[in-house]
């Protein structure tokens, strides 16, 4: 049996990792500013997050969601705190289309309403209702296809106005930040006209912070720049440093009837204790501020670079552009000539989404990279 062709690969294979570098088996190393997609949020091999998952192995691993977890009660209360909504409830699943799709699904048992707002260029995964909310025709099957999901530009008030005064839309779905699309933000003004829409109509907001959470900008959740409060907020990616898992944070307001979500890997002991090894480490070495403090640092030098026409994003999620070169292009050179991983988005943009703990000096080896790159 072969492997189904999935992604286009690099010819490198990483067995291990430390902080914000890889190795390969002869020991090549690689700073990693990619994060395995913005998913190592505290670093490779992190000791304490290592030692909690080992310690959870040898204990219980795994039991279903008909018994009591105590991790999962300790997880709520600490993700509730260092989240500021310690007034919502948690659902645990495994990984950000799963918990969009049941966000989405929660919002049509509450309105009694089917159809879903989303904005162009916007990713919310690859399950069926999910890639209903994506606008990318590419990863749509006929199947995926539907006539609940309208898309209306991002930022554009306008035109989300008028689509939600019908009052035929259960939810709204907008990511944080947007990721896949190139690093794109709605402006603090459009998410707090949205915000004002959606109360006025009965239409509950999801934030998506798949990607741009977990104190990625700077803040914990991405829309907290903007001063709103969603119905329901998405989390997944850096939430267990690797380990498949995933949260659904949820408003108040929202009846929580027995039958109404339900999973069985989510919420397991392992991945709980993954979780809570992750805000330990994000709370005891103050990774947010970091991701703000370094972050900043990285987006002024970039602006700073001649060749470099376009710079967008917030904290430890940042996109650029170079005059006259593919993404694609110069995330080779990066990699095989400075032996440092980037991401990408469409042709042109490349992507950094480091671990939060990337140091100064680290940002400078790949901006001096990066120059060199470029000449």
């Amino acid at each position: 049996m072969k492997l189904f062709d999935v992604y286009s690969l690099f010819d490198i294979e990483p067995v291990k990792g430390s902080g914000s570098y890889v190795y390969t088996a002869d020991g090549e190393e690689y700073l990693d500013l990619y994060g395995g997609h913005a998913v190592i949020s505290i670093g490779h091999s992190h000791p304490k997050y290592v030692k909690a998952v080992c310690d959870q192995v040898g204990q219980l691993a795994f039991y279903s969601n008909s018994v009591k977890n105590s991790l999962q009660e300790e997880l709520a209360q600490r993700l509730g705190k260092a989240s500021g909504y310690e007034d919502y409830s948690l659902f645990l699943c495994n990984s950000g289309a799963e918990a969009n799709e049941n966000a989405i699904k929660l919002a049509s048992f509450t309105t009694g309403r089917k159809k879903i707002l989303a904005f162009g260029k916007a990713f919310h995964g690859r399950t069926s209702g999910a890639v209903a909310a994506t606008d990318n025709p590419k990863i749509q099957s006929p199947f995926n296809k539907t006539d609940n999901v309208t898309f209306v530009p991002l930022n554009d008030i306008e035109a989300t106005i008028k689509e939600l005064s019908t009052k035929e839309y259960a939810a709204v779905i907008i990511e944080g930040i947007q990721g896949v699309s190139g690093i794109h933000a709605p402006s603090s003004q459009f998410l707090k006209a949205l915000e004002k829409e959606c109360k006025a109509t009965g239409t509950l907001l999801i934030l998506d912070e798949i990607q741009s959470g977990y104190g990625r900008t700077g803040k914990f959740f991405a829309h907290q720049h903007a001063g709103v409060k969603p119905d329901i907020i998405t989390s997944a990616k850096g939430i267990a440093n690797g380990y498949p898992f995933a949260a659904v944070l949820i408003s108040p307001d929202i009846e929580a009837r027995k039958g109404m979500l339900g999973t069985t890997f989510g919420g397991n002991h392992l991945g709980c204790a993954a979780a809570l090894a992750v805000l330990d480490v994000i709370e005891s070495e103050n990774l947010v501020q970091n991701a703000e403090e370094t972050g900043k640092y990285l987006i002024e030098e970039l602006k700073k670079i001649p060749e470099i026409e376009d710079v967008r994003g917030c904290g430890l999620m940042i996109g650029f552009e170079v005059k006259g070169l593919s993404g694609a292009d110069l995330r080779k050179k990066l990699l095989f000539d400075h032996h440092i991983f980037t991401g990408g988005a469409g042709e042109r943009t490349v992507r950094l989404l480091p671990a939060l703990t990337l140091s100064k000096n680290q940002a400078d080896i790949f901006l001096e990279a990066l120059k060199k790159s470029l000449k």
